[in-house]
């Protein structure tokens, strides 16, 4: 069954040809790594880029994260091989594969069914590998609800692929996962001499709003995609704490760099948790004199506080069962 329950504060992206990349990854922290066959991968060397891939998986430990593949899309010629051939070899190994450019619920059923398929097969435990989709077309957003409720058994999560859903809706930009001076508002006049302040907004906030609402009303990870430059530790860090205020669970990383900014964003802090603990300490002294809701700190606490509550204090069990405690977001 798929495992929704991981943790998934950072996501390392690996070209599966990079072998010194590959060497280093299971070090550096991050709480998922993915083998990538596709857009890193040049059309020329996708056969070798698999057989690099399995040959890792075999061949490393990566017991101290998740390891995932992403494969090539379905609408290319590699996709079924590279399910068959990394499944069929390695598919003890692997917790899950990453599917790109899904845009109907029947992309997830056609891979999923084939995970079955060799599983049986190959006698290894049915259901052992979960999927994880990149919602990255108009197409996919527009379906993304139906996305998320295809093969429950499997799917854990989904992915906003900022940069080829920024193609695929012919936005004006070139930036990947960043800020776009041309999306932004004026104020009126502030003064005599006309005056007015600029405002920018957050070109990608409807895309990962409704990919978050998708994925929390059936139970997956919302997690938030690549930011482009990876020099720019700030602006990653600004879009790391959009995307967490949002909803998301974690963020991608596209350079070693953006791991422990990823981590530390998506880590709830000390004094999160303190509180965290106090609400459900308080709530519970409510129910126990038969009421509904309680006040801390001079605000209302409720039964959707205590939810709020439990939820960040089941991340930190997970954190703590891999000796990681609590801390607070870089500055």
């Amino acid at each position: 069954m798929a495992d929704r329950t991981r943790l998934h504060r950072s996501e390392l992206a690996v070209p599966a040809t990079n072998a010194r990349a590959i060497e280093k990854a299971p070090s550096l922290g991050a709480d998922v790594v993915f083998l990538d066959l596709e857009d890193a991968v040049a059309p020329g060397d996708k056969e070798r880029a698999r057989a690099a891939a399995i040959d890792a998986l075999r061949s490393r430990d990566w017991s101290s994260c998740t390891i995932s593949v992403r494969i090539n899309g379905l609408d290319t010629p590699w996709c079924y091989r590279d399910v068959v051939e990394v499944v069929e070899q390695a598919g003890d190994v692997v917790d899950t594969l990453l599917v790109p450019k899904v845009g109907h619920p029947e992309d997830v059923a056609f891979v999923a069914t084939l995970l079955d398929q060799i599983e049986a097969a190959r006698g290894l435990e049915p259901g052992r590998i979960g999927l994880s989709v990149l919602i990255e077309t108009a197409r996919g957003i527009a379906n993304v609800e139906a996305i998320a409720r295809a093969r429950p058994d499997r799917l854990e999560s989904m992915v906003f692929g900022v940069a080829d859903y920024a193609a695929s809706v012919r936005a004006r930009t070139t930036a990947i996962g960043g800020a776009n001076p041309d999306y932004a508002v004026l104020t009126d006049p502030l003064d005599d001499e006309g005056r007015r302040d600029r405002h920018w907004g957050d070109q990608w906030h409807f895309a990962l709003s409704r990919i978050v609402a998708a994925c929390r009303a059936e139970g997956l990870r919302p997690i938030d995609g690549p930011f482009g430059d990876h020099g720019d530790a700030a602006g990653y860090l600004a879009a790391a704490r959009r995307a967490a205020a949002l909803g998301c669970e974690g963020k991608w990383a596209i350079h070693p760099s953006q791991v422990a900014l990823a981590n530390e964003v998506f880590t709830p802090s000390a004094e999160e948790v303190e509180r965290a603990e106090r609400i459900v300490a308080a709530m519970r002294e409510a129910a126990a004199r038969g009421q509904g809701a309680a006040s801390l700190d001079g605000r209302l606490i409720d039964a959707a506080s205590i939810r709020m509550a439990e939820n960040l204090l089941r991340a930190v069990e997970q954190l703590r069962a891999r000796g990681e405690e609590p801390g607070g977001e870089p500055t």
